[in-house]
């Protein structure tokens, strides 16, 4: 029987919660690296009135790794709906603060797990705001709204170019056991959190497992038309380095004829189109055990 892994999990947003869920059932150490570059919604007001980094895919990950049925993580993620304030989800605003009175996102989100009582760590992609710009067939677009609203993205990337990463998130790459990749939006969450030069970097020296978690539809317009081998040849072109696809064709996503190892498995929740935390964490264990179990009989 293999040890239970050290795991890092990349990407932003509700794809890289569901990834965080599943990691908790079976992963003795979790870390997540997510991106900050959203400027839309309640993040993006934030960003143009306080100048911070993008903080609302980091609230739904801390949420992800606590009791979200305790009343703190209601309230966190609970959304004003009337006022200035409309729109605005509470935890946001208490990242705002926390990162205002420590002056450090690093320890603004340590903080904010420690108030719901959360296990593992999140940690920002960058630790200053970030633009995203994608090159398109047609030219440049700049902005995660921008770029989500694109059917013809190519290469994404963070602006400024040489915006800095926590050296606690390069440090659990390097120690990590298994690297899962997404799901979640291609360009706008996963290559743009992955995409920070450091972070990519990293993950090319790392030696651990690195799992890439396809999306279970296209998502239109971003990646409209896309197969398993489409988010491929997107990963490779951005210098992504991965040893797996695993993937659910049961919804629509096709195939194609990926390069690398695609291993398809039930991950769909019986009731929703949306992975299935239960049935990830076992695919997850699954492909880890195997590859651990090679290691040591080589």
């Amino acid at each position: 029987m293999s040890p239970s892994p050290r795991v890092v999990a990349l990407g932003g947003g509700h794809g890289t919660a569901v990834t965080l869920r599943a990691a908790r059932r079976y992963a003795r150490d979790i870390v997540a690296i997510v991106s900050v570059a959203d400027d839309g919604g309640s993040s993006g007001r934030l960003r143009e009135l306080l100048d911070v980094p993008a903080l609302g895919d980091l609230r739904k990950c801390l949420l992800a790794l606590c009791d979200e049925t305790s009343p703190f993580a209601r309230t966190m993620d609970y959304r004003f709906t009337e006022g200035e304030l409309a729109g605005h989800a509470i935890g946001n605003l208490v990242l705002a603060g926390l990162l205002e009175t420590t002056g450090d996102l690093v320890i603004a989100v340590d903080q904010a797990r420690s108030l719901l009582g959360g296990s593992g760590t999140i940690l920002p992609a960058t630790t200053t705001s970030v633009t995203l710009r994608s090159q398109t067939l047609d030219g440049v677009t700049e902005g995660q709204v921008a770029v989500a609203n694109e059917s013809a993205n190519r290469r994404v990337s963070v602006l400024p170019a040489d915006a800095n990463s926590p050296v606690e998130a390069l440090s659990a790459i390097a120690e990590a056991d298994q690297i899962l990749i997404g799901p979640g939006s291609l360009f706008t969450s996963v290559l743009a959190a992955v995409s920070a030069p450091q972070i990519l970097d990293a993950l090319m020296h790392s030696s651990a497992q690195k799992v890439v978690v396809c999306n279970l539809r296209p998502q239109i317009p971003e990646t409209q038309g896309f197969t398993v081998e489409d988010h491929e040849r997107a990963l490779d072109l951005h210098g992504v380095p991965f040893d797996f696809l695993l993937g659910d064709l049961s919804l629509g996503i096709e195939r194609g004829s990926p390069s690398k190892k695609f291993v398809e498995f039930n991950l769909c929740t019986s009731s929703l189109p949306i992975h299935d935390p239960g049935k990830l964490a076992l695919a997850l264990s699954a492909l880890y055990g195997e590859s651990h179990n090679k290691k040591e009989s080589a």
